[in-house]
């Protein structure tokens, strides 16, 4: 995590064509940054109905998004279907 980040913060690190960690757990209210470590394009996308919905993400770059109500999210990468992910927020 950046020094200076809220506490708040989560990170998921997408690398290899995975998103590490597959599933986190959060607290409602908390902000997930998604960063891009592939030398491909990715994007965070809900699975089905969802806010989630990331610009390709190159190389470096990162995507954020707070979750203020408890539930599981799905997401996957638009780009590469194999690659799957759940935010759970309680």
């Amino acid at each position: 995590m950046t020094p200076g980040a809220p506490v708040d913060a989560q990170h998921v690190t997408i690398s290899d064509f995975a998103f590490s960690p597959s599933t986190l757990t959060v607290s409602k209210g908390t902000t997930v940054m998604w960063t891009n470590n592939d030398s491909a394009p990715h994007t965070v996308t809900s699975s089905g109905s969802g806010s989630l919905n990331s610009p390709d993400l190159e190389s470096g770059d990162s995507y954020t998004f707070t979750f203020n109500s408890a539930g599981t999210f799905s997401y996957y990468c638009a780009i590469h279907p194999s690659m799957h992910g759940t935010v759970i927020v309680k």
